[in-house]
């Protein structure tokens, strides 16, 4: 349009051809408009066609809306693959975020039901003891004869309360017994920090890792799943066999899986390359971890395990005395006044119901259940460490995908109490023809 409006006023001013008219004073000019196609006819300047000069606008018109039109119609662009990636990212923390507020409510509950539970083992503890030595002077008084009567006044009341006391004192200890509440409570102790621990690790992954997958979803909602089957929180039924023919280690992990778990934990050494990763892997390093889990496997665990088998035959010992004891005490005091028997039913009476306080006392009161489950876990401690070192070790597994050497070593030292450099030490024992037992002392040396 520019170039039409300076080509029109070109037109008009070569068209006003001045015309000289003389003057008295001087010479006059004047302008006149006249047609083009006169300048033509007289042979004059001659011009361009307009005809050409708007064709040549059209064209270039055309094109620039030709080019526009093709820039708005293009087909619309699919949303960039970052955009859908970074939605897949967010619905995945979501999801950690989710198991992490799971896992602290887990820990939550089982704290709460492990100090009721705790309750219960000393007032149980406190009001059985109450009843069966009440019941042991109920019967002796049922035979103190006084003003030198024959027998109390009192006799058949005393009698009478003597034997309720000691059948409530027998049921309560059988069902007592059956449950184990300080076995419940240091079940639910375990379960609390173990919840605890793998909130933290998730808080801990979410924190220094910016990248996630559905595999580190599905390991933490594994982990809570063999939190639950391992610590139940009901009490009947479903809870743990307190008196097994065979104490196992508790498991409380699922199984270890190379390609479902972190190379590094945790993304701390994502910048290290793999090459690295491989190179620190070698016959020496290998040959110390066999030594150590042959240690762990012929020592720690097996010593746990088997105290934890002494301990199951002597709680189920005292289990089944002093429900007993008290049984006894309670037809002793039936019996006492028989004629027939003399003097034999108070002495029952008295002395079972003595016995079966201090079986109780030893039972519940030095927490034989609590230290059967101690040993449990400790046994599954070890068992851990010692499926963490053969997953490493595993012929089929590739160098690559083992874990970082030196956080693996780390990791076991700090578990075992001792230094990196103790590790080497273990190194001799992994020959065949050296027993792991052999070692001096234990590879813990937490406990």
């Amino acid at each position: 349009m520019a170039l039409l409006q300076s080509h029109n006023l070109f037109l008009v001013s070569s068209s006003s051809s001045p015309k000289i008219a003389p003057k008295q004073n001087g010479w006059r000019y004047k302008a006149s408009l006249q047609n083009p196609a006169n300048l033509q006819n007289r042979g004059g300047l001659s011009l361009p066609k307009l005809q050409n000069m708007i064709n040549m606008e059209e064209l270039r018109m055309r094109k620039a809306s030709s080019s526009s039109s093709t820039i708005t119609n293009k087909p619309p662009q699919t949303m960039p693959a970052t955009a859908t990636d970074d939605k897949g990212a967010d619905l995945l923390v979501a999801k950690l975020h989710m198991i992490a507020e799971v896992a602290a409510d887990r820990a939550e509950m089982h704290a709460i039901i492990g100090e009721q539970r705790n309750n219960w083992n000393s007032l149980l503890l406190n009001s059985i003891n109450s009843i069966t030595l009440t019941a042991s002077i109920m019967a002796g008084l049922s035979t103190i004869s006084i003003g030198g009567d024959q027998g109390s006044p009192h006799f058949l009341a005393f009698k009478l309360s003597s034997a309720l006391l000691y059948t409530v004192a027998t049921g309560m200890m059988f069902l007592v017994n059956k449950i184990q509440p300080s076995q419940l409570a240091e079940e639910q102790r375990n379960a609390t920090r173990l919840f605890k621990q793998l909130e933290r690790s998730i808080r801990t992954t979410l924190k220094l890792s910016s990248t996630h997958t559905e595999l580190d979803v599905e390991e933490a909602m594994e982990k809570v799943l063999a939190l639950d089957k391992a610590y139940p929180l009901p009490l009947l039924p479903g809870m743990l066999e307190k008196f097994p023919k065979k104490l196992e280690p508790t498991v409380w992990w699922p199984k270890l899986q190379l390609p479902k778990r972190r190379v590094v934990p945790h993304n701390v050494a994502n910048n290290i390359g793999n090459n690295e990763k491989s190179i620190r892997w070698n016959e020496e390093v290998e040959e110390g971890m066999r030594g150590l889990l042959k240690v762990l496997k012929e020592k720690d665990e097996d010593q746990y395990v088997w105290f934890g088998n002494l301990f199951v035959k002597i709680n189920k010992c005292l289990a089944i005395s002093g429900p007993s004891l008290a049984g006894l005490a309670a037809v002793g005091a039936g019996l006492i006044g028989t004629p027939a028997l003399g003097q034999w039913p108070v002495l029952l009476a008295v002395m079972g119901g003595v016995l079966a306080t201090a079986v109780n006392t030893l039972e519940h009161g030095f927490q034989i259940g609590m230290l059967l489950e101690m040993f449990r876990n400790c046994a599954g401690f070890y068992k851990k460490l010692g499926e963490e070192i053969e997953l490493n070790l595993d012929e089929s597994t590739e160098m690559e995908k083992r874990e970082n050497l030196e956080l693996f070593e780390m990791h076991m030292a700090l578990q075992l109490g001792r230094r990196v450099s103790e590790l080497k030490d273990f190194a001799p024992y992994a020959s065949p023809s050296v027993k792991g037992d052999e070692f001096q002392g234990f590879a813990g040396k937490l406990f």
